[in-house]
């Protein structure tokens, strides 16, 4: 592999990890430029999309093109990849560390172990009850909610990769938990306990970046991420609705 090959991998690779963990495209576009140019790759352009990168170094170099199967939220995977973009461009890394340290963090596990996630969910269920004016009583009913449907959304993505029917699931937990907290005096406010419940469930980061996008003039990524966060919404206010309806 000659050191323009290497680069324009490196460049992929880069991009890759930061559509994966939830990074904005813009700032995917503008990390793989920067990168490239580094290694002399002055004509460089690349296209961005949730589902794909396209990257074309200019010529005699042929256009790459790479898909983005899997989305989540990792903002500490981000700001690793970002390090390595600006030590690659400050020369404190060379070409050939670069991409290792990029295979390096592709490997590793740097996301919170799971019981810790669970637990934050979990919290974050009975803070946003007291947020929405909840009663402090209801607190541990929140708690319990939203924890059942973070572990519902996680276990049903796993078992069937399909996020919307895993949001809607998980949303129907947290209102049948809440539902029956209520009907047996566990709980006292039916629409706090539910609302907690659900917050971990919003796609607030993909809403956020769907709008920094639109902003920055990527249109086709603003408007499928927009779309994507829409029909998580639907899915979480469908599974609602079924327990609320009966």
């Amino acid at each position: 592999m000659t050191d323009k090959e290497l680069a324009i991998d490196c460049c992929l690779l880069a991009g890759r990890l930061m559509m994966e963990a939830g990074a904005e495209t813009y700032r995917v576009e503008d990390t793989m430029e920067r990168m490239a140019k580094t290694q002399e790759l002055t004509a460089v352009e690349s296209f961005v999309t949730p589902t794909g990168i396209i990257l074309s170094p200019g010529s005699p170099h042929h256009t790459k093109l790479i898909r983005i199967k899997n989305r989540s939220t990792d903002l500490e995977k981000i700001a690793l990849v970002n390090s390595v973009s600006r030590k690659l461009s400050e020369g404190e890394y060379t070409l050939d560390e670069a991409y290792e340290r990029l295979i390096a963090i592709k490997n590793a596990n740097v996301m919170f172990p799971f019981w810790l996630q669970l637990l934050a969910a979990s919290v974050a269920s009975g803070c946003f009850l007291i947020l929405y004016s909840g009663m402090w009583s209801d607190i541990v009913t929140a708690f319990v909610a939203g924890g059942a449907g973070y572990l519902t959304v996680t276990a049903v993505h796993e078992l069937t990769k399909v996020k919307f029917f895993a949001e809607f699931l998980a949303a129907l937990t947290v209102a049948l938990v809440a539902f029956f907290a209520v009907q047996t005096n566990l709980g006292t406010e039916l629409d706090k306990i539910i609302i907690g419940g659900v917050m971990p469930l919003v796609p607030g980061l993909l809403i956020t970046n769907a709008v920094r996008d639109l902003m920055a003039g990527h249109f086709m990524s603003g408007l499928s991420k927009g779309a994507e966060a829409f029909l998580t919404a639907f899915a979480i206010g469908a599974g609602v609705a079924l327990v609320l309806s009966f």
